[in-house]
This record gives C-alpha cells, sequence and structure tokens, in this order.
C-alpha cells in the first residue's frame, strides 16, 4: 500500500535471466504498477504480457467487481504496456490517458480502436478523479519520446515512469545504488540532459513518495537519490576513484593491471579492476561513470584492439562518456596499435584529460615498462602521490619473472609476489 488510497499492483519476473536481451538480472526484474481508488479510479501502467493476468487479478483484488476509469500510459515500452490490450478489452469503458506520440504508439502495436476512448494530455494537463488531482509532466527521451510522468497533488506522490527504477525483483535484497546505476547508466545514461530537464521540473514539486516502474517505491531519503540523478545525468563522478579495465589474451596486460592496481593501492586510492571479457559488461560501463579516473589496459588485435575492449569504449561513448581523467596501457608484440585505436574511439568524448605517458608493452612486462606503469599511477594519483613524496621516493625492486615492481626502504626477505607468487630471491633493485 502507498497511501490509503494509491496501491501496488504490479508483478515480479523471476523467470528472466537477459532484461531487453542484454542486460544480466540474477534477482530478476519488476514491472509496477499502481492503482488509485477515488470516485473514479486510474491504473497507472500495464505490465509485461507474461504476467497480464497475475496483473488483472491483482486489479480485481483491490477493486473487486468495480471497473476501473481510466488507464494512464507513461510509458509504451512493452514491459510496461504488453498487456494494454487485454485490459481495454476486460474494461471497455475504460478510457486511456496518454500523450499523443504514446497514441501513436499504441496502433502501431497493437492496431487497436479507441474511438471515444481517447484523453490526451500534455505537460501541466490535470485530471481530477475526486479527492486527488493528477497533474501530467512530459519527460521526452527519459528514455523515449512519449513518456510522461505523473504527480498526485493530493499524497505528494511522483509517479516517475522509468525514472528512479532499478533492476531486480521487488523481493531481491540488494543495494539500490549499485543496481540504478547499472540500469540507469545502460539505459538511460545517453539522456542526460532530458533528465536534468526533468529533474528541474520536479524541483518545483512536493514530492513525499517516487513511484518507479522499476524496483523500490521510494520514501526515504529522497535526497540521496534525487542527488545520484543529478550526478548521473550531468555525468559528474560520484566518487574520486580509478576503474582499471583490461583485457588480456595470454595474461601479460593482466599482469600489468593488476601491478598498477597494487601500486595505486598502496598510495591510498580507491581502484577496481574489471577482466572485460569476464565481468559483466554492464557493470564496469557503470564503474566507469562512477569514478572520477579510467585505465585502459588491452592487447593489440588485427591492428585494432581486443573486441570486447572496443565494446566497452563504444558503450562509453555511446552514453556520453565526458569529463573524465583516462590512461592508456597498451601491449603489442610487434606493432602496437591500441593506443592510437583507443585515442581515436575516445575522440566522441568531450572534456577528457588523456595521461602521460602511454604504457607500451612488448609482449610481457619490462623494466622499462614497469617504469612507466611507475609513472602512470604517480600521475593518476595526481597531487595526493605528491603529497606522499617520501614514499614516492622509496626504493623499487623488480620482479625478474614478470616484472611486478615493489617499492619500500627494502624488500622483506619472506616476500612474495601478488602477481607471480614468486619469492624474494627473484627479485633485483631497480638502480
Amino acid at each position: 500500500m502507498i497511501s490509503q488510497e494509491i496501491r501496488y499492483v504490479g508483478v515480479n519476473d523471476h523467470a528472466i535471466d537477459l532484461f531487453e536481451s542484454q542486460y544480466h538480472v540474477p534477482n530478476g526484474m519488476a514491472y509496477n504498477s499502481y492503482l488509485i481508488t477515488d470516485e473514479k479510479t486510474a491504473v497507472i501502467d500495464s505490465v509485461d504480457v507474461h504476467f497480464t493476468e497475475a496483473w488483472l487479478d491483482n486489479i480485481r483484488s483491490v477493486l473487486g467487481g468495480k471497473a476501473p476509469d481510466y488507464i494512464i500510459v507513461q510509458h509504451m515500452e512493452p514491459d510496461h504496456s504488453g498487456s494494454l490490450l487485454r485490459f481495454l478489452e476486460t474494461y471497455p469503458a475504460a478510457q486511456v490517458v496518454a500523450s499523443s506520440k504514446a497514441f501513436g504508439m499504441i496502433q502501431n502495436f497493437f492496431r487497436a480502436d479507441l474511438a471515444g476512448r481517447q484523453v490526451t494530455v500534455g505537460e501541466g494537463d490535470t485530471l481530477s478523479l475526486g479527492r486527488h488531482t493528477l497533474r501530467f509532466i512530459t519527460a521526452p527521451m527519459v528514455h523515449w519520446p512519449e513518456v510522461i510522468m505523473t504527480y498526485d497533488s493530493t499524497d505528494k506522490v511522483l509517479f516517475s515512469a522509468d525514472a528512479f527504477g532499478k533492476f531486480g525483483a521487488q523481493d531481491a535484497e540488494e543495494d539500490w545504488d549499485d543496481e540504478a546505476r547499472r540500469y540507469y547508466i545502460g539505459i538511460v545514461g545517453k539522456y542526460g540532459t532530458q533528465v536534468q530537464a526533468v529533474l528541474k521540473k520536479a524541483a518545483a514539486l512536493d514530492i513525499q513518495t517516487i513511484c518507479p516502474l522499476h524496483g523500490p517505491v521510494l520514501r526515504e531519503n529522497l535526497g540521496h537519490y534525487l542527488d545520484l540523478y543529478g550526478k548521473w545525468s550531468s555525468y559528474t563522478p560520484e566518487e574520486e576513484g580509478i576503474l582499471i579495465a583490461y583485457t588480456s589474451v595470454y595474461g601479460n596486460t593482466r599482469k600489468a593491471a593488476e601491478q598498477l592496481a597494487e601500486t595505486l593501492k598502496s598510495a591510498g586510492q580507491t581502484v577496481v579492476v574489471r577482466d572485460l571479457a569476464r565481468s559483466d559488461m554492464a557493470q564496469a560501463v557503470a564503474d566507469a561513470f562512477r569514478y572520477s579516473q579510467l585505465v585502459l589496459a588491452t592487447t593489440t588485435y588485427n591492428n585494432d584492439i581486443f573486441p570486447y575492449m572496443r565494446e566497452f569504449i563504444e558503450h562509453l561513448t555511446a552514453r556520453g562518456f565526458c569529463s573524465r581523467t583516462v590512461g592508456i596501457v597498451e601491449n603489442g608484440s610487434w606493432a602496437p596499435a591500441a593506443a592510437r585505436v583507443i585515442r581515436g574511439l575516445l575522440e566522441k568524448s568531450k572534456n577528457l584529460t588523456l595521461l602521460e605517458p602511454v604504457v607500451t608493452l612488448r609482449s610481457a612486462l619490462s623494466e622499462e615498462s614497469s617504469r612507466q606503469l611507475e609513472l602512470l599511477a604517480k600521475a593518476l594519483c595526481g597531487e595526493s602521490c605528491a603529497a606522499e613524496g617520501e614514499s614516492c621516493g622509496k626504493k623499487k625492486f623488480v620482479c625478474k619473472i614478470c616484472g611486478y615492481v615493489y617499492e619500500g626502504d627494502a624488500l622483506p626477505a619472506d616476500f612474495v609476489c601478488p602477481i607471480c607468487k614468486r619469492g624474494a630471491e627473484d627479485f633485483q633493485e631497480v638502480q
């Protein structure tokens, strides 16, 4: 129950494995729908076609034998409109409230005869149900062009369509931020400007509850969710930190990525490492937007870059990746080309700072490439590394097997290389 007169009538989907055929959803999905009971009753959005009967049963359980007067179609994506036609057949007197673009999409999807049943609404239009007055807010490209949101001024509830949604069913016990970030960046991330415009409209409303079309109803700490949406939609990093995203064919680029990560962690940096061939791609993309700095480490492959790295960068640029600091580590046995290709792909992104040096491996880590990694680490640390000048000037000991560099006043006799697991006898001091 949202309030005395607003009820949840949505459904959970635990059978789905890939949302939109690309996003892994191990904890399922929720297709949210809401019912307002007043002098007149209104249903807000339907659900995926696979759950039509369960949804209609939920409506009947609230209304008994009464028929709803309206169905408000905020968003026409099939996970929210898939049961619309069956609803219209079940309740032939119900009117459909939607934007003009949504009515065009209803015809495209269903070829439905809505003569005498259409109520077209736009920005600022209202619908009185009795005690409740609904005000409509246009939200084009958040994330389809027909989208509207609905504000109930009586109970101070914003029905936000796909905004503020997340992956996961209603009964999923998981962190909202992580799955909402992965959802937003993957699905809505391209449309930051449009989201900013809607947030400005929302700022003028007294909102006490947010009812999205996916994920939980939000009632407490609304400032936290609004702040995150403000950052995501303005492409502002959530926190200072470094994502190292790498691909590696035989493990040598992986060793370089891990060595760089260890050096940065030793300098007190927040570091996340993702193997793009094995990590969830949507999670890696979300991490790139979460943190302030990014390192791309990859092999040269067919005079290009490894396919998973190309896919990753294209996901970033398609979603407006910008205003970040980027380091590059390339590997090539005879003709390294990865850095050139990466730079070309990132030309689509605005306000990027590309760090020097570009680290170049010739097949495997060497003393020279390990030295370059140290310099890249210092560049990534920026002022914090300069402030740690004493530690940055400590002695360095390189592993003769894998090239890992240990930094300290002396190499402990019992030290074990974190990369190749060899002992101190396989290290030598870098002069």
